[in-house]
Formats: C-alpha cells, structure tokens, sequence
C-alpha cells in the first residue's frame, strides 16, 4: 500500500512537472529526456511511472475536462436560477486558471496532439461542456433572466476571458486573486441581466 502511494505521488509529480513543461515549450517541443531531467531522474526510470510523453498529455488533459464536466453535472443539479449557476461556473472556471493554471492552460492549448481515440472523444467532451453552458444561457433568457443574446457567443467570450488570466500569473504588480475573480464575474455577470 505504502509502495502505491508513493508510486501514485511520483507519477502526480512527473504530471505536474510535464504540464509546465507542456506550457512553457509546447507538447511537441518537449521530450521524454527533457522531462526526466526536470523531474531529476534518468530516462529510463520514467517509464517506471509513464509509458509515453502522450499517456501524459492524456491524464492532463482528462483530469482536467473531468473536473469541469463533474462540476457542471452538480451545477445543474441544483435549484439556482441561470443567473447563479452561471456566476458560480464562472468563479470555478476563475479558481481552476488561478490554482491549476499549468494543467488547465495544456488541456486547453495542447489538447490538439492527442492520439486518436483519445483525440475524438477529448474534442466531443469539450463540445458537450460548451454546449451545457450555454443551455443555461438559453435557459436565463427563456426566464427573462438574461437578454437576448447568441448563448454560444457568451459561454466563448467567457471562457477567452478566463484563459486571460494567463497574463495575471505573468504579471509583477497584479490585484489579488479574489479581486481578480470578484471584477471578472461583476463584469461578464452584469452584462448578462436583463
């Protein structure tokens, strides 16, 4: 048991370091040697706890569009208006970027390198996520929560938003990340209510 956990840390490790890598060179520009020097292992050992570059893009990619497609199932699950299940998406999307900004900014920019199935099924999980979000939308301005506005557009322009936040890690003289979540959401939410 105590073997597994420490196996299931290292491999967490390597993942971790793999998404920095992934977002600082690019997927395709990273190599298994690169990683291992990072990571402070010979080559060889990695393959003790991944078997390829793309089983890690996989597990970035899949932990991430999994957590998004468990919190938008328990969204939905709740009582709140449009309104509310929009807000608290948006303050999930806002944490995701800020506390897991490696992983999510891979599995949205390198998602692409994928090997198929893998490739097919990451692309219907993302369209699905997109088109969940947006029927909530729909669903605000069947109420009259919402104007009248194209929902696909706004769950885009959300989301780009969101990817901004890459500019904030850069930043030296950034706001805090609650003032930086608490302005996203005052501005894309007030310009959804009737």
């Amino acid at each position: 048991m105590k073997a597994t956990r420490k196996k299931a840390s290292k491999k967490e490790f390597i993942l971790k370091k793999a998404a920095q890598m992934f977002r600082e060179k690019g997927f395709a520009a990273t190599s298994m040697r690169d990683l291992a020097e990072t990571v402070g292992i010979e080559a060889a050992s990695l393959y003790n706890h991944i078997r390829s570059k793309n089983e890690m893009l996989e597990s970035i990619c899949f932990d991430v569009a999994n957590r998004f497609t468990m919190y938008m199932d328990e969204i939905e699950s709740t009582n709140h208006g449009s309104i509310k299940k929009i807000e608290t998406l948006l303050r999930f999307h806002i944490k995701q970027m800020i506390e897991n900004f490696e992983e999510v900014i891979v599995c949205d920019r390198e998602w692409k390198h994928l090997d198929e199935p893998y490739l097919s099924n990451f692309h219907n999980q993302r369209r699905t996520y997109r088109k969940r979000f947006a029927a909530i939308i729909e669903e605000g301005i069947a109420k009259s929560d919402i104007k009248k506005i194209d929902a696909p557009t706004v769950v885009l322009i959300m989301l780009h938003s969101v990817n901004g936040i890459e500019s904030w890690h850069r930043s030296t003289a950034k706001i805090t990340a609650k003032e930086l979540e608490d302005n996203m959401v005052l501005i894309m939410i007030d310009g959804l209510r009737k």
